[in-house]
């Protein structure tokens, strides 16, 4: 049985009320805010006692001032869009360019700044949110609703659901940071890691894909057998080059949804996350970019201090027709489903 509360976590500049949830079962618990619908922490059993394996600020303000989408869910498209415009049905789309040439997850004002609708549902919170036509550019009113589970045996399970009244692009994921030693443990040290996967989409020095496919054998990005985050890192190669580190998607597979599946594992510090996805790809982010943030306990989260796990689209998908299509028609419905499972080992 999961037990759900309700707390105040403040409010905006502009006065919108943001709200933690904390879902708690057997010896884990999550808070979410609704705030982007940030995932703030998540505790889990592990050797010692309890430990909180995701990084997340401490108040409400310090999560308005970072730009790293800190626990974030991500949208209306996720990753990179190419030169910041596309064209859909024989109309052209320009974006805002917030990072160098490409829009990156969703824009300026993407959902990891929205306060969203929560309500606790049969155990699990369901946030929901209205992306009105023209938001950031893109057209068509996009419907969306995420659910947070969490179960006693450490399953973290997020459901989302889409619907537009027009035809537009829809890629949503969530941006978590994890540390498997804590998430102010400040290093990747001992940690190791999985991926289930033979390519990774090829990125130019914007980290937009060029649209090849690069065969993973003989690289850093071969992760099919276990390997430590720093031995991966201290390679030389010239993808790792261009991203500071591990930035890239791994290619799961082609289609747009597959079964639920296993891409991924992560272990370290007497646990193992697994994370399992519909999704067609993953992109695996090493927190090059953190450049200090505050955290929460006074803590402060410095480059490659954790890793993401953010399943997805393809990124640039729209630009490239080889890739998964990430065009959601009129009336259909988007749906995915991602698990995070962490169990001590």
């Amino acid at each position: 049985m999961t037990e759900v509360t309700k707390a105040s976590f403040g409010a905006t500049p502009d006065g919108r009320l943001v709200d933690v949830w904390t879902l708690r079962a057997g010896g884990y618990a999550a808070q979410v805010l609704t705030y982007g619908g940030i995932l703030r922490s998540l505790t889990v059993p592990a050797p010692g006692g309890s430990r909180d394996i995701v990084l997340g600020c401490e108040i409400l303000e310090d999560y308005e001032k970072q730009d790293k989408y800190l626990g974030a869910l991500v949208g209306r498209v996720a990753n990179r869009i190419g030169g910041a415009a596309f064209e859909l049905n024989g109309k052209s789309y320009p974006l805002a360019a917030n990072s160098g040439p490409n829009c990156l997850h969703g824009g300026v004002r993407g959902f990891n700044q929205a306060v969203w609708q929560a309500r606790e549902v049969d155990g699990s919170l369901v946030l929901t949110h209205v992306s009105p036509d023209g938001d950031e550019g893109f057209p068509g009113t996009l419907e969306v609703r995420v659910t947070y589970s969490l179960t006693a045996d450490g399953v973290m399970r997020l459901d989302y659901w889409a619907k537009s009244d027009a035809d537009t692009l829809c890629n949503l994921t969530n941006h978590s940071y994890f540390n498997l030693l804590g998430h102010d443990a400040g290093t990747l040290a001992g940690q190791q890691v999985e991926i289930f996967a033979d390519a990774i989409t090829q990125t130019d020095e914007n980290s937009t894909p060029t649209g090849a496919l690069l065969p993973v054998e003989g690289t850093p990005f071969d992760l099919r057998r276990p390997r430590d985050f720093l031995e991966g890192l201290a390679m030389n190669h010239p993808q790792l080059a261009l991203g500071n580190g591990y930035d890239h998607n791994f290619a799961l597979h082609t289609a747009p949804v597959s079964p639920l599946s296993l891409a991924a594992r992560v272990s370290g510090g007497g646990l193992v996350l697994e994370c399992l996805t519909t999704q067609p790809g993953l992109q695996l982010y090493t927190a090059n970019y953190l450049d200090g943030t505050p955290g929460k306990g006074g803590a402060s989260y410095g480059p490659r201090s954790a890793f993401c796990l953010e399943t997805q689209s393809w990124p640039d998908a729209i630009h490239h027709a080889s890739f998964p299509s990430p065009v959601l028609r009129a009336g259909e419905l988007y749906r995915h489903t991602t698990v995070y499972r962490v169990s001590m080992c």
